[in-house]
């Protein structure tokens, strides 16, 4: 990939890229933004929390970046991306409108309620730490365009969830949102910060058992690590772009535990919203006190992603 700089997203680029998106023939919708107060959630702090639910996009929260992605690329391409299933959703779905050709090289540890075979994209399944190994071999021997599923200044701006989430709910005191690549978190975060609401405190999340992002923050470098958490989505290596613009942006990683995701999962779940593990780790967050000086504030919690089965869910408690 050729080496963007942070300083390339720009509050006009990123305001291009949402007219893009909002046009794109793959159905991109404005996803509701609930108060807390009009469910059933539990919550033991005096705060005005707003939830953004990401998890109902068409596909998954990814479809926002690729319908940028594929905006930018030619009609009938061959391309090949690396994803647990989020991203790999909704780059199937843009290829089959689009009448393009592409495979999926998905880590073996993926949940295989995640299949993209229904439309119609090729899948191939290797060990984690090979993944990179084979796309690389697919773009020299079959000469296939590279898709990065987070790494990618396309999809970055394409995260134009970050100007919709300020037209909901206008100077939030505090945003959360999940951090796997980061792809996600420097997309709302730049959005958010670029268009002058400088007080506002972004948080990322992560799980303790894949934390690139943390020791990234605490390395001073995109780092790259084994991760493993129940949040499969969430366990990506960190990466350039998306490290530089959350290091500019974000104010904070926190880290929550597998045990508190699953918890999340059930108590998402009873209140009727049908939320994977990786699209809970904010809203575990913020109930779990890991967000600080919440009190009297008003708060964004983001859940992203709604792509779980129901041979997952009998998995989590209650």
């Amino acid at each position: 990939m050729d080496e963007v700089s942070a300083d390339a997203v720009t509050l006009d680029l990123l305001r291009g890229a949402r007219e893009t998106v909002r046009a794109s023939p793959l159905g991109v919708i404005q996803t509701p933004m609930i108060s807390w107060s009009q469910t059933t959630l539990p919550l033991s702090i005096s705060c005005d929390v707003h939830i953004k639910l990401e998890n109902l996009q068409r596909t998954s929260f990814k479809i926002r970046g690729v319908a940028n992605q594929f905006a930018r690329r030619p009609s009938g391409g061959h391309f090949v991306t690396m994803s647990a299933g989020n991203y790999g959703k909704s780059f199937a779905y843009a290829l089959k409108h689009y009448g393009s050709k592409g495979k999926v090289v998905m880590p073996e540890t993926a949940p295989e309620s995640r299949s993209i075979l229904s439309f119609g994209a090729e899948v191939e399944r290797v060990p984690t730490s090979g993944l990179m190994e084979v796309v690389q071999r697919c773009v020299r021997e079959e000469n296939m365009t590279f898709l990065h599923s987070y790494d990618d200044l396309d999809l970055i701006a394409g995260h134009a969830l970050g100007l919709e989430l300020l037209e909901q709910v206008p100077e939030p005191d505090v945003v959360v949102v999940c951090c796997g690549g980061g792809g996600l978190l420097a997309g709302v975060a730049s959005a958010i910060k670029l268009s002058g609401c400088n007080k506002t405190r972004i948080y990322g999340v992560e799980p303790e058992g894949a934390c690139t992002m943390y020791t990234s923050f605490r390395e001073d470098k995109p780092v790259w690590m084994d991760a493993k958490s129940v949040a499969s989505g969430l366990a990506p290596p960190s990466a350039r772009l998306p490290y530089e613009l959350c290091r500019r942006f974000v104010e904070r990683i926190v880290l929550v535990s597998d045990g508190e995701i699953k918890e999340a999962v059930s108590t998402l779940y009873k209140a009727g919203l049908v939320v994977e593990p990786s699209g809970t780790a904010a809203f575990a967050a913020v109930v779990n006190g890991k967000i600080p000086d919440l009190e009297g504030r008003r708060v964004v919690c983001i859940l992203s992603g709604g792509n779980i089965g129901k041979d997952e869910l009998v998995t989590f408690p209650g």
